[in-house]
């Protein structure tokens, strides 16, 4: 069996149990890792309004808010007026918030130090500027997951079954 894996079929493979095990590793410090990753986006940009890091994370903007309330009611993300916009709300994380981004940072090593614990240091640099340049030809965004892309589509993809729902529910003729 060995011999019939292809690296695209070993990049899934260890990319799903990558992430996976992230989650749960996450889950210790009740976030989920699309929490972690709006984190890291608002602490990466502080002060970015809530649609630029919608388009950023390429998630639809309504999921993005759901997220973002979470993260505020847990006192880690603060929403500012714009200096410029009062229409926009600018990001921001709080303390909390910034402990919480030492907590993933912690997470986040331990994670890859177990998940590359059979490579060297060289194999594992290797293997960093291997997936760089993969990831970089791909055209995927520098430290955004591609996941964030999939939440906006299952959003999008809802809110477009509910919508034509609704549109046939009123085209029928009522039950006698």
């Amino acid at each position: 069996m060995r011999g019939a894996r292809s690296a695209a079929f070993l990049l899934a493979q260890v990319g799903g149990h990558a992430a996976t095990r992230f989650g749960e590793r996450l889950a210790a410090l009740k976030l989920t890792r699309p929490h972690a990753g709006v984190l890291r986006a608002i602490a990466a940009s502080s002060g970015l309004s809530q649609q630029a890091l919608a388009a950023t994370l390429a998630i639809l903007p309504s999921r993005l808010v759901v997220l973002v309330d979470e993260l505020q009611e847990r006192g880690l993300v603060e929403r500012r007026d714009h200096p410029e916009d009062r229409r926009v709300y600018s990001l921001y994380l709080t303390a909390k918030g910034e402990q919480a981004m030492g907590e993933i940072g912690r997470v986040a090593r331990a994670h890859n130090d177990a998940l590359c614990g059979s490579l060297t240091h060289e194999e594992r640099a290797q293997l960093v500027d291997l997936l760089a340049r993969i990831a970089d030809e791909q055209g995927l965004t520098p430290g955004v997951h591609p996941g964030f892309r999939q939440l906006g589509a299952e959003a999008r993809a809802s809110e477009k079954a509910v919508a034509k729902r609704a549109s046939h529910s009123g085209s029928r003729p009522r039950g006698r």
